[in-house]
């Protein structure tokens, strides 16, 4: 859970000593800058915590250790790298005890965390700097507010009392009458995942809609080329039918020709819509996966739009009379 809008670190020490539910507490300060490692550089996410922040994450180190406590009350110039941050600074050497500079301020390498991934809402989780966050605030921001506090109950039964009882703390900090507005937010993770959720749920609409209407419109322009394909070829049509043709192979054969001219079309899309994720990810820095189910789901619905809407044309076609056909002009 996350109080934002505490005036003053002091609330974060409260919190964890006089909230029975609570078990551990960090307070956070943002900020972003340009890190310089030797020759590498790389433009990134500053995250100031305290020393319980790996266990509200539930983050482990891949490598070196977290600072401490008393490097949190010093200021202290040290950093635990995110994984992006060290596969851009140290491709291929180990970071531990290694100098950056963050802003021009050098820091001193503790650790590097485990890959997380993406976040919920498709951040790079593993693009960021830790570092104590009362360095953030003293030495790169010069701001002695705080961004959040990030907060976690002793169990997931707790939660609910452990909000209760730090909303009540802050109102008392904050001296808020019975009437008073608070001036903090707080939201638990519950509640940022039903919102993410709500998020995605709305958008998949969306574009199930588009989808939707594209295939419509895309059918109907199938309809109409094999329609106008059936008028111009009407005398081939009969002429296959004077020399044996059934209906059943005039059907099945504009039914192929409106099936192969949805596929083809399918396929450019599919091609585009590679291309154009690879390109939104090479510019914007995301991690992109295409799932292989996927383009042959695609392939088959082309194929069932072929026959849908290729049918109707494909059935005047079958029907047509062969000696009418032939004298059709």
């Amino acid at each position: 859970m996350r109080p934002v809008g505490l005036p003053s670190p002091e609330n974060s020490g409260n919190i964890k000593s006089e909230c029975a539910s609570v078990a551990y507490v960090s307070p956070g300060a943002r900020t972003a800058g340009s890190v310089v490692a030797g020759e590498n550089n790389w433009s990134t996410e500053v995250f100031g915590a305290d020393v319980d922040w790996p266990f509200i994450r539930s983050w482990n180190l891949a490598s070196g250790s977290f600072f401490s406590e008393a490097e949190v009350k010093a200021s202290a110039k040290v950093a635990v790298l995110g994984n992006s941050v060290k596969q851009n600074l140290f491709p291929d050497a180990d970071p531990i005890a290694a100098v950056i500079r963050v802003k021009n301020v050098p820091f001193k390498v503790l650790g590097v965390l485990e890959k997380k991934g993406g976040s919920t809402m498709g951040n790079d989780q593993d693009d960021q700097i830790v570092i104590p966050y009362t360095t953030v605030m003293k030495r790169l921001s010069g701001n002695n507010r705080l961004n959040m506090v990030q907060v976690s109950a002793k169990s997931p039964d707790e939660i609910q009392e452990a909000m209760t009882e730090i909303k009540a703390l802050l109102r008392q900090r904050h001296r808020l009458g019975p009437g008073q507005d608070d001036d903090f937010m707080m939201r638990s993770q519950e509640e940022i995942a039903a919102t993410a959720a709500e998020s995605t749920r709305t958008l998949s609409i969306l574009l199930a809609s588009i989808a939707i209407v594209s295939l419509v419109v895309g059918g109907i322009g199938i309809m109409n080329i094999m329609l106008v394909s059936v008028t111009e070829r009407t005398r081939e049509i009969g002429i296959r039918m004077a020399i044996g043709a059934k209906s059943r192979h005039v059907l099945a054969q504009f039914l192929l020709e409106a099936v192969t001219l949805s596929i083809v079309g399918g396929g450019v899309g599919v091609a585009l819509g590679i291309g154009a994720s690879r390109v939104i990810a090479r510019i914007l820095g995301w991690s992109v996966f295409v799932d292989p189910s996927w383009i042959a789901l695609s392939f088959g619905i082309s194929a069932l739009i072929g026959i849908f809407f290729g049918f109707y044309p494909a059935w005047k076609a079958a029907a047509l009379d062969p000696i009418e056909a032939l004298r059709y002009e």
